[in-house]
């Protein structure tokens, strides 16, 4: 059975990966942002998220921000070292690497999420193959999602822009859809289905589109890499 979330938020910035200055969001939720939701609130490594659709629920609204980045990162080999000799030069002063960086993001979003889970391993911790793993993994989602908890605090593409998140059950009041008319059909191009890890980290795209608010995703061997 598919679990259905709804999440909301002030901001979001799913960031293009054709901008390389400047972050500029992509006008619905990515199927990976997605996923790293669904992921904050429960994952183990025998499951997989499957990203269905996403309803858009609000209008696509963008402004403008200024935001506060460093300009590098620690070098993975001086992290290798630290973990080899117990020593070594791990630091990172903002004060040396702030930068300001315009962003163009969304406000005021809110989707539903309609998501599914692939098993990668049906046995347990202790090696015994499950009846029902899918069942296991679906009821304890539902129950922390139901309870407001998460591994990490989900966010909207950046960290600073957290997300608040509902159960959608059986029975349960959908949430108001207010987005226009003249938005709920239209081309989107584009957009990044998610990352091929066992390929060198290669993005995979596909042809996405909006269909009476609704952006249904294809399945992963339909994406473009």
């Amino acid at each position: 059975m598919p679990v259905k979330l709804h999440v909301e938020g002030d901001y979001a910035c799913f960031t293009r990966p054709e901008m390389k200055v400047e972050r500029v969001s992509y006008d619905v939720m990515t199927p990976s942002a997605a996923r790293g939701i669904l992921e904050a609130i429960y994952w183990k490594p025998q499951i997989a998220w499957v990203i269905e659709s996403i309803r858009v629920l609000k209008p696509i609204r963008f402004t403008n921000v200024r935001r506060n980045e460093v300009s590098s990162v620690i070098p993975i080999r001086n992290v290798t070292s630290a973990m080899k000799t117990g020593r070594g030069h791990l630091a990172q002063y903002i004060e040396e690497d702030r930068q300001q960086r315009a962003g163009m993001v969304l406000r005021d979003v809110s989707y539903v999420i309609e998501a599914s889970i692939l098993m990668r391993d049906t046995r347990d911790a202790d090696g015994k193959t499950l009846s029902c793993p899918e069942a296991k993994h679906l009821d304890t989602f539902n129950r922390r999602a139901r309870n407001g908890r998460a591994f990490m605090q989900p966010y909207f593409g950046c960290r600073e822009f957290p997300v608040r998140f509902s159960l959608l059950e059986e029975g349960t009041k959908a949430p108001e859809d207010l987005l226009p008319e003249h938005e709920r059909n239209r081309e989107l191009g584009y957009m990044l289905h998610d990352i091929d890890y066992k390929r060198g980290m290669t993005p995979r795209f596909f042809r996405a589109a909006l269909c009476d608010g609704l952006l249904v995703v294809p399945l992963w061997e339909e994406a473009l890499s």
